[in-house]
């Protein structure tokens, strides 16, 4: 009750020893003041790396939502639970070497180191607030790919990956671009050119090295059955696989759109330290007009090519969604460093660029579920290199960076270089390591579900079925769907044989020749067993030269795959 009525100096006055002198006195109390917003200050700047941590950490729902927007029903609670992995391994794997890996015997005094090799297992961490943020990037890094790899990829694979990745791949890019003793690091005490690189939340560190391992990934894996198909020519075409569900796909991307103002206003670490509540300030900003410039850039764009090729311009939702996420993983570079319309630029150019990756991605055969490679890799790398061209000397000055240089248009290009500099490193650097990985996972058959468990659901071969979680009418549906499938199966195939009996009769009563009783005989063994296809073989061509082409029809559409098996 006192603390919500007393002030701090009447606290340090009442706690300060009464028989001190006036000067003394004093001073000791001045020192207690001090000593309390020392204490509060560390209180604010834990709390708000927290609270940024969870912003990030709910990003996780927001992949989750739309991977099951994006995927089919029958496939829903794999993606979920592949979601789910994600964090428990990253969780792991960042605990009890990544974090070591990435920041462990971080030192101010110089020197440079290619991999961390102390605070294993969080021994001798103090600000452990520090830790939660940086293991929800490293979640969010592995969680790129689970769309990616979307309903062919085996249980045991995942996890694998989810846990190499956190442990040790991204841990050594996070050492090598934010750690003070990194050799690209901006923090080095010798930066590289005098500059090195500059990615304020992560956009080559998390994102381009979670796209170029999803872009590995799917290039092992392959594509889903049915995919994609060749015709005559050998030219390949695409099927369209659409979700479930675009409301989960919209859900899902207006949670991460809010997570993302933790993951780039968190980016300032601390709070309270001088020109940072700037720097966030500006990120915030420029993380809403990067990813509502990539929304309508990429909305546009494709009406406007679909209304080139077929004359009549479509709105489509879902590349305005995925334009929203390119706009947003290309300004986490530089959100701090940037000003408003060339963040606005940036989200413009990541539209764009996503629609051409995802055609990119098509015309090469790569079956993406969620677009992830063009939305993180591409805009990811796209937006490094926005930062060697717009970053503003006032806002890197205000940083505890140690670049001397600005983007090209406000200096020369030492920035612009780094940033080329770093895009190689990362993408050799995964390569290099998930490569050879996906390659062994392959070979040893522990990649790639099984061809009949992908046809069926990996719902139904690794979590015994479906289970709806939708309406009880939607539910009481799908329940049904399973049993009717057999049902109606079994319809077509009496109708089918029950129209070939009839042709086969009036073939036989139209036959003449030599030849008639041997086909009538054939004609009635057919009719007692079931078994036609020999005999259908011998009358097939009289039969198509005869027959009313009203009982042609009706056999043609008794024969065509289930044609009612998907009414209501």
């Amino acid at each position: 009750m006192s603390y919500a009525t007393t002030s701090t100096y009447e606290l340090c006055s009442e706690s300060v020893d009464p028989n001190l002198s006036g000067d003394e006195r004093q001073d000791a109390i001045l020192q207690c003041v001090a000593n309390s917003l020392d204490e509060t200050r560390l209180g604010v700047d834990a709390f708000y790396l927290i609270y940024a941590a969870s912003l990030v950490f709910f990003m996780q729902a927001g992949f989750a939502m739309l991977c099951a927007g994006s995927v089919r029903f029958k496939n829903l609670q794999n993606t979920m639970l592949k979601n789910l992995l994600d964090a428990c391994g990253a969780s792991l794997g960042f605990y009890t070497v990544g974090y070591a890996f990435a920041w462990g015997g971080s030192s101010s005094e110089g020197g440079t180191s290619f991999i961390g090799t102390e605070n294993f297992f969080l021994m001798g961490v103090e600000h452990k607030a520090f830790w939660l943020f940086q293991f929800a990037f490293a979640a969010t890094s592995a969680t790129i790919v689970a769309g990616t790899l979307a309903e062919r990829c085996q249980m045991l694979a995942y996890l694998l990956y989810s846990t190499a990745l956190t442990a040790f791949v991204y841990p050594v890019i996070v050492h090598a671009i934010w750690n003070e003793n990194g050799f690209l690091s901006s923090f080095n005490s010798d930066p590289l050119l005098g500059s090195g690189v500059v990615d304020f939340a992560g956009c080559l560190v998390v994102h381009t090295t979670g796209g170029m391992t999803a872009w590995i990934a799917a290039s092992i894996l392959g594509p889903r059955k049915g995919r994609f198909y060749y015709d005559e020519e050998g030219k390949r075409h695409a099927n369209d696989f659409p979700g479930h569900s675009v409301a989960l796909k919209v859900l899902g991307v207006m949670i991460l759109w809010f997570g993302w103002y933790g993951f780039n206003a968190g980016s300032v670490y601390y709070i309270t330290s001088k020109d940072n509540a700037t720097l966030a300030q500006n990120a915030a900003v420029n993380t809403t007009l990067a990813a509502a410039s990539g929304a309508i850039a990429s909305l546009l764009a494709k009406a406007w090519l679909i209304e080139r090729e077929t004359g009549e311009a479509v709105f489509s939702l879902t590349d305005a969604l995925m334009g929203c996420l390119s706009g947003l993983v290309s300004i986490t570079g530089g959100c701090a460093y940037v000003e408003s319309w060339a963040a606005i630029i940036i989200g413009l150019v990541s539209g764009l660029l996503y629609l051409a990756g995802s055609h990119l991605m098509v015309r090469r055969g790569i079956d993406d579920a969620v677009d992830a490679i063009p939305i993180h890799m591409f805009s990811g790398i796209w937006g490094l290199i926005g930062v060697g061209l717009f970053a503003v000397p006032k806002y890197l000055d205000m940083s505890n960076s140690n670049a001397t240089h600005a983007g090209l248009f406000y200096g020369d290009g030492h920035l612009l270089a780094c940033q080329l500099i770093g895009t190689v490193f990362v993408l050799g650097w995964v390569s290099v390591l998930m490569l050879p990985f996906f390659f062994v996972l392959h070979y040893m058959g522990w990649l790639r579900a099984d061809s009949l468990e992908e046809i069926v659901g990996l719902d139904i071969s690794y979590h015994g079925g479906m289970h709806p979680i939708d309406t009880d009418a939607e539910s009481s549906h799908h329940e049904e769907e399973a049993r009717l499938y057999q049902e109606r199966r079994e319809q077509k195939r009496q109708e089918r044989n029950k129209l070939r009996r009839r042709l086969l009769m009036m073939d036989l009563s139209l036959s003449r020749g030599k030849g008639s009783e041997e086909i009538a005989g054939k004609g009635n063994a057919a009719s007692e067993n079931e078994t036609l296809e020999e005999t259908l073989g011998v009358v097939e061509s009289e039969r198509r030269n005869t027959a009313p082409a009203a009982l042609l029809a009706q056999v043609e559409e008794a024969e065509s795959p289930l044609s009612h098996d998907h009414d209501n």
